[in-house]
């Protein structure tokens, strides 16, 4: 099978968050059930240098207000299909927000743009290789069905992925022609939602199949608490929605040869772990102690519940604990965690921005890692901790739920706990459920026995791949 993924970002190359480790992780678990996948993504200037030597096997006069180009190169172990459209993406910083912080205000012609070439390479191919089937995923690829929707001859199935559905791309009306769909197109069966266009609903509503990322999450979905004004949409095709757990990718995240890490470790043979915290404690200006070490690696967003977490702080630092807490966003949920830094300097530590390396220092010298969020579809760090025996804190919603098993008293008497789980999801829980993670943390044999079972349970993509196979070869069958 020949398969095309359309996003915005892809790890190693380009990321923002979770979904770009999901792109770069996903076609190579594929090729062992022989899959082809080639992933188109923008040319960012942060994958500037995957353009020099590459092939140009596309070229548009004007895509949206310029020309551009198709480029084809092999990195990493990947197809990669760079949209290299200069007008569109050549600018520094977020690839999604200007530097006022806010959207760039042209983001649906940058997006729509990812899509209509998107739909190009599907009719036409690249080369002597077409795809039989394209998965778009999110919102900035949204509009690629309603392109192929306008081409009069065959076209390949579309398999739509949500990965957030808080992100939904909704734009004016007025926007149609530039964005150069038909006007048949704004209906409530195509582009048109409440009034307005909406990325997200025209390739929920198109697609051949919809797939996102945890059972959980797709059933979320279909209520009206995590739908988002989908959810009536998504009731309406719940026997061709699938929820796909995500996996990480193995090489990449593995304490025994991870070289972010201090020192390496292993199920087998936990010692290399005290290094990583030593280590961490110095990068976080912590004192050391013998309470659980708690680290946060996140978006610093509502969506992930820390504003929760800043009501915990007084009682998890009472209880022994520590916390170090990596992050951006919200500027007054930073400012807030650094003035808890601030007040707790032996025990809080904050660092405002991102770095891949840091992050993997974190899990491999964090015994507890703290995910409190109010929705999550899947989330990828609990994954990390699992693997690196760090043991997750989660709140019981979407993904976190599918992986994490709490640590109740059942669990523990049949040796299968792997974290911590809590709900409602509120202040008081949360902060309940972190002493109950220090009165764990107090009792070793208890402790080490969880986290050889956490590095033990499976966060690959094997089975994952698989299910996403049978969707593809579903989605032929239209």
């Amino acid at each position: 099978m020949n398969l095309l993924f359309v996003a915005s970002e892809c790890t190693p190359f380009v990321k923002t968050g979770g979904l770009a480790d999901v792109i770069g992780a996903v076609p190579k678990a594929l090729e062992p059930l022989g899959v082809d996948v080639r992933i188109l993504i923008p040319a960012y200037p942060a994958v500037g240098g995957l353009c020099v030597g590459a092939s140009n096997v596309m070229s548009f006069d004007d895509l949206f207000g310029g020309p551009a180009r198709v480029l084809a190169v092999q990195a990493e172990g990947l197809q990669m299909l760079l949209l290299d459209a200069p007008h569109l993406f050549d600018r520094k910083g977020n690839i999604y927000l200007g530097p006022d912080g806010q959207d760039w205000p042209d983001n649906d012609m940058r997006f729509a743009a990812l899509s209509f070439a998107g739909a190009q390479i599907a009719i036409q191919g690249i080369g002597s290789w077409k795809p039989d089937v394209v998965n778009a995923h999110d919102w900035q690829a949204g509009l690629l069905p309603a392109y192929l929707q306008q081409h009069n001859g065959w076209t390949p199935p579309v398999v739509t992925t949500i990965h957030n559905i808080a992100f939904q791309g909704v734009f004016d009306a007025t926007r149609l022609a530039a964005l150069r769909l038909n006007a048949d197109q704004f209906t409530t069966q195509g582009v048109e939602y409440y009034g307005k266009i909406s990325f997200l609903k025209a390739g929920l509503a198109l697609s051949e199949k919809i797939t996102t990322v945890s059972p959980s999450y797709a059933a979320e979905l279909m209520s009206a608490d995590f739908g988002m004004g989908l959810d009536g949409l998504l009731r309406a095709r719940q026997g061709d929605l699938h929820g796909i757990l995500n996996g990480i990718d193995l090489d990449v995240w593995n304490p025994e040869s991870d070289t972010a890490l201090v020192a390496n470790y292993s199920q087998r043979s936990l010692k290399g772990k005290a290094s990583n915290r030593e280590e961490l404690e110095a990068r976080f200006g912590l004192s050391k102690g013998e309470g659980p070490l708690f680290c946060v690696v996140s978006r610093m967003t509502s969506q992930k519940g820390l504003d929760l977490l800043l009501e915990c702080i007084p009682d998890l630092v009472a209880q022994g604990g520590k916390l170090a807490v990596l992050g951006s966003g919200d500027p007054e949920l930073e400012r807030a965690y650094v003035d808890a830094s601030n007040r707790y300097p032996d025990a809080i530590g904050t660092i405002i921005g991102y770095d891949e390396d840091l992050s993997h220092l974190m899990q491999g010298g964090s015994d507890a890692i703290l995910i409190p969020s109010r929705f999550e579809p899947c989330g990828l760090t609990q994954l990390y901790g699992l693997r690196y025996g760090t043991l997750p804190v989660v709140a019981r919603t979407g993904g976190l739920a599918d992986t994490v098993i709490d640590a109740n008293e059942a669990a523990l008497l049949a040796d299968c706990a792997t974290g911590i789980q809590f709900a409602p999801i509120t202040a008081t829980m949360l902060s309940h459920a972190i002493a109950r993670t220090c009165a764990l943390f107090a009792k070793p044999k208890v402790w080490s026995g969880m986290m050889r079972r956490a590095m033990r349970h499976p966060v690959g993509w094997d089975l994952s791949a698989s299910a996403y196979l049978d969707v593809y070869k579903a989605a032929q069958e239209r």
